[in-house]
Protein backbone atom coordinates (compact mmCIF):
# COMPACT_ATOMS: atom_id res chain seq x y z
CA UNK A 1 0.00 0.00 0.00
CA UNK A 2 1.40 3.41 -0.97
CA UNK A 3 1.18 6.01 1.50
CA UNK A 4 -0.48 8.91 0.62
CA UNK A 5 -0.13 12.43 2.48
CA UNK A 6 1.26 11.17 5.15
CA UNK A 7 2.58 13.87 7.31
CA UNK A 8 4.21 13.48 11.45
CA UNK A 9 7.20 14.32 13.33
CA UNK A 10 8.18 11.89 16.11
CA UNK A 11 10.81 12.85 18.50
CA UNK A 12 13.74 11.60 20.12
CA UNK A 13 12.86 9.56 23.28
CA UNK A 14 9.30 8.99 21.99
CA UNK A 15 7.32 5.48 22.53
CA UNK A 16 5.45 5.40 18.98
CA UNK A 17 2.75 2.95 17.82
CA UNK A 18 1.57 2.69 14.44
CA UNK A 19 -1.64 0.40 13.74
CA UNK A 20 -4.04 -0.27 11.46
CA UNK A 21 -5.88 -2.92 9.26
CA UNK A 22 -3.70 -5.04 6.72
CA UNK A 23 -3.11 -2.95 3.50
CA UNK A 24 -3.07 0.68 5.58
CA UNK A 25 0.52 0.75 4.59
CA UNK A 26 2.10 0.89 8.24
CA UNK A 27 4.46 -1.50 7.00
CA UNK A 28 5.80 0.79 4.74
CA UNK A 29 5.74 3.69 6.49
CA UNK A 30 7.72 1.91 8.63
CA UNK A 31 10.42 1.06 6.01
CA UNK A 32 10.66 3.93 4.98
CA UNK A 33 11.37 5.49 8.32
CA UNK A 34 13.93 2.57 8.63
CA UNK A 35 15.62 3.67 5.58
CA UNK A 36 14.87 0.33 4.11
CA UNK A 37 12.55 1.43 1.16
CA UNK A 38 13.75 5.28 -0.15
CA UNK A 39 10.33 7.17 0.00
CA UNK A 40 9.62 7.97 -3.92
CA UNK A 41 8.08 11.20 -3.39
CA UNK A 42 7.81 13.62 -0.52
CA UNK A 43 10.34 14.40 2.38
CA UNK A 44 12.00 12.68 4.63
CA UNK A 45 14.28 14.08 7.63
CA UNK A 46 16.41 11.94 9.88
CA UNK A 47 18.71 13.18 12.98
CA UNK A 48 18.55 16.65 10.93
CA UNK A 49 19.42 15.36 7.57
CA UNK A 50 17.26 14.64 4.51
CA UNK A 51 17.02 11.34 3.35
CA UNK A 52 17.98 12.45 -0.28
CA UNK A 53 20.89 13.64 1.12
CA UNK A 54 22.40 10.59 2.42
CA UNK A 55 25.05 8.74 0.37
CA UNK A 56 24.28 4.79 -0.31
CA UNK A 57 27.44 4.31 1.92
CA UNK A 58 25.88 6.79 4.60
CA UNK A 59 22.04 4.71 4.46
CA UNK A 60 23.94 1.63 5.46
CA UNK A 61 25.97 3.15 7.92
CA UNK A 62 22.96 5.11 9.73
CA UNK A 63 21.18 1.54 9.26
CA UNK A 64 23.89 -0.14 10.95
CA UNK A 65 24.39 2.19 13.60
CA UNK A 66 21.74 4.24 14.53
CA UNK A 67 18.73 1.94 13.74
CA UNK A 68 17.86 -1.52 15.52
CA UNK A 69 15.24 -3.88 13.87
CA UNK A 70 13.40 -6.41 15.41
CA UNK A 71 10.55 -8.67 13.36
CA UNK A 72 7.62 -10.82 13.64
CA UNK A 73 9.89 -13.75 12.32
CA UNK A 74 12.39 -13.41 14.15
CA UNK A 75 15.11 -13.45 11.05
CA UNK A 76 17.83 -15.70 12.91
CA UNK A 77 20.96 -17.49 11.25
CA UNK A 78 19.07 -21.59 12.43
CA UNK A 79 21.87 -22.75 13.00
CA UNK A 80 24.54 -20.43 14.75
CA UNK A 81 24.31 -19.72 18.59
CA UNK A 82 22.54 -16.46 20.24
CA UNK A 83 25.92 -15.46 20.71
CA UNK A 84 27.12 -14.85 17.51
CA UNK A 85 23.76 -14.23 15.67
CA UNK A 86 23.82 -11.01 18.05
CA UNK A 87 27.28 -10.38 17.05
CA UNK A 88 26.06 -10.34 13.71
CA UNK A 89 26.22 -6.43 13.28
CA UNK A 90 29.26 -5.89 14.47
CA UNK A 91 30.27 -7.33 11.33
CA UNK A 92 29.64 -4.93 9.37
CA UNK A 93 30.70 -1.63 12.24
CA UNK A 94 33.36 0.21 12.20
CA UNK A 95 33.35 -1.10 15.86
CA UNK A 96 37.09 -2.32 16.93
CA UNK A 97 37.05 -5.90 16.84
CA UNK A 98 38.46 -6.38 20.56
CA UNK A 99 35.13 -4.91 21.82
CA UNK A 100 32.89 -7.24 20.25
CA UNK A 101 32.27 -10.25 22.76
CA UNK A 102 31.59 -7.75 25.25
CA UNK A 103 29.01 -5.77 23.87
CA UNK A 104 27.43 -9.05 22.65
CA UNK A 105 27.47 -10.34 25.59
CA UNK A 106 25.86 -7.20 27.95
CA UNK A 107 23.07 -7.55 24.97
CA UNK A 108 22.17 -10.66 25.68
CA UNK A 109 22.57 -10.32 29.57
CA UNK A 110 19.99 -7.16 28.66
CA UNK A 111 17.36 -9.58 27.95
CA UNK A 112 17.87 -12.09 30.16
CA UNK A 113 19.47 -14.61 28.04
CA UNK A 114 23.25 -15.75 29.18
CA UNK A 115 22.21 -18.69 30.28
CA UNK A 116 21.47 -19.57 26.63
CA UNK A 117 24.29 -17.71 24.86
CA UNK A 118 25.70 -20.77 23.72
CA UNK A 119 22.99 -22.66 22.20
CA UNK A 120 21.87 -22.47 18.46
CA UNK A 121 18.74 -20.12 17.75
CA UNK A 122 16.62 -23.01 16.38
CA UNK A 123 17.10 -24.61 20.13
CA UNK A 124 14.67 -21.86 21.54
CA UNK A 125 10.85 -21.41 22.00
CA UNK A 126 9.83 -18.60 20.24
CA UNK A 127 9.87 -15.85 22.91
CA UNK A 128 13.69 -16.54 23.24
CA UNK A 129 14.24 -15.95 20.03
CA UNK A 130 12.53 -12.87 19.81
CA UNK A 131 14.67 -11.74 23.11
CA UNK A 132 17.73 -12.63 20.93
CA UNK A 133 16.41 -10.17 17.97
CA UNK A 134 15.88 -7.57 20.47
CA UNK A 135 19.73 -8.25 21.71
CA UNK A 136 21.03 -8.05 18.27
CA UNK A 137 19.14 -4.92 17.75
CA UNK A 138 20.60 -3.87 20.69
CA UNK A 139 24.42 -4.29 20.15
CA UNK A 140 25.27 -1.03 18.42
CA UNK A 141 23.49 1.19 20.62
CA UNK A 142 21.04 2.20 17.77
CA UNK A 143 19.09 5.85 18.65
CA UNK A 144 15.99 4.35 17.32
CA UNK A 145 14.49 1.00 17.71
CA UNK A 146 12.02 0.10 14.86
CA UNK A 147 9.61 -3.17 16.08
CA UNK A 148 7.38 -4.58 13.47
CA UNK A 149 4.54 -7.09 14.80
CA UNK A 150 7.31 -8.22 17.61
CA UNK A 151 4.47 -10.47 19.07
CA UNK A 152 2.97 -11.36 16.22
CA UNK A 153 4.41 -15.04 16.40
CA UNK A 154 3.91 -15.11 19.41
CA UNK A 155 1.40 -16.55 23.05
CA UNK A 156 0.12 -13.55 25.07
CA UNK A 157 2.16 -14.33 27.88
CA UNK A 158 5.19 -14.57 25.85
CA UNK A 159 4.35 -11.52 23.97
CA UNK A 160 3.69 -9.13 27.06
CA UNK A 161 7.26 -9.87 28.32
CA UNK A 162 8.52 -9.23 25.08
CA UNK A 163 6.75 -5.81 25.39
CA UNK A 164 7.89 -5.10 28.93
CA UNK A 165 11.63 -5.53 27.67
CA UNK A 166 10.72 -3.35 25.06
CA UNK A 167 9.16 -0.52 27.15
CA UNK A 168 11.80 -0.77 29.02
CA UNK A 169 14.20 0.09 26.50
CA UNK A 170 12.06 3.27 26.36
CA UNK A 171 11.70 4.11 29.61
CA UNK A 172 14.74 3.14 31.23
CA UNK A 173 17.37 3.87 28.62
CA UNK A 174 15.73 6.21 26.37
CA UNK A 175 15.30 4.25 22.95
CA UNK A 176 13.25 6.09 20.61
CA UNK A 177 10.43 2.89 19.74
CA UNK A 178 8.96 2.69 16.50
CA UNK A 179 6.09 -0.22 16.78
CA UNK A 180 3.60 -1.64 14.12
CA UNK A 181 1.11 -4.15 15.70
CA UNK A 182 -2.53 -5.19 14.46
CA UNK A 183 -2.35 -6.02 18.37
CA UNK A 184 -4.35 -3.27 21.08
CA UNK A 185 -2.72 -4.46 23.93
CA UNK A 186 0.63 -4.31 22.39
CA UNK A 187 -0.30 -0.48 21.26
CA UNK A 188 -1.69 0.59 25.14
CA UNK A 189 2.27 0.26 25.92
CA UNK A 190 3.50 2.74 23.84
CA UNK A 191 2.51 6.72 24.77
CA UNK A 192 1.32 7.84 21.27
CA UNK A 193 -0.99 6.17 18.53
CA UNK A 194 -0.93 6.81 15.21
CA UNK A 195 -3.70 4.86 13.34
CA UNK A 196 -3.13 4.28 9.32
CA UNK A 197 -6.12 3.66 6.86
CA UNK A 198 -5.82 3.57 3.19
CA UNK A 199 -2.38 4.63 3.28
CA UNK A 200 -3.65 8.30 5.50
CA UNK A 201 -3.28 9.20 8.55
CA UNK A 202 -6.85 8.47 9.89
CA UNK A 203 -5.45 9.39 13.63
CA UNK A 204 -2.37 10.67 15.73
CA UNK A 205 -2.73 10.82 19.32
CA UNK A 206 -1.42 10.08 23.04
CA UNK A 207 -2.64 6.92 24.02
CA UNK A 208 -5.63 7.27 26.25
CA UNK A 209 -5.46 4.30 28.68
CA UNK A 210 -1.62 3.25 28.39
CA UNK A 211 -0.85 -0.13 30.40
CA UNK A 212 1.00 0.71 33.74
CA UNK A 213 4.43 -1.50 33.91
CA UNK A 214 2.78 -3.15 37.58
CA UNK A 215 0.50 -4.58 35.26
CA UNK A 216 2.75 -6.72 33.15
CA UNK A 217 2.91 -9.48 36.21
CA UNK A 218 -0.91 -9.96 36.13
Amino acid sequence: MALDGVSLNIEKGEFVAIMGPSGSGKSTLLHVLGFLDPPSSGEYRFDGKFFSEYSKEEVAHVRNKKMGFIFQAFNLLPRTSVFENVKLPLLYSDVDESKWDKLAKDAINAVGLSHRMEHDSSQLSGGEKQRVAIARALVMDPQVIFADEPTGNLDSKSGQAIMEIIRGLNEDHGHTIILVTHETYTAEHACRLIKLKDGKIESDEQVAHRMHRDEFKK
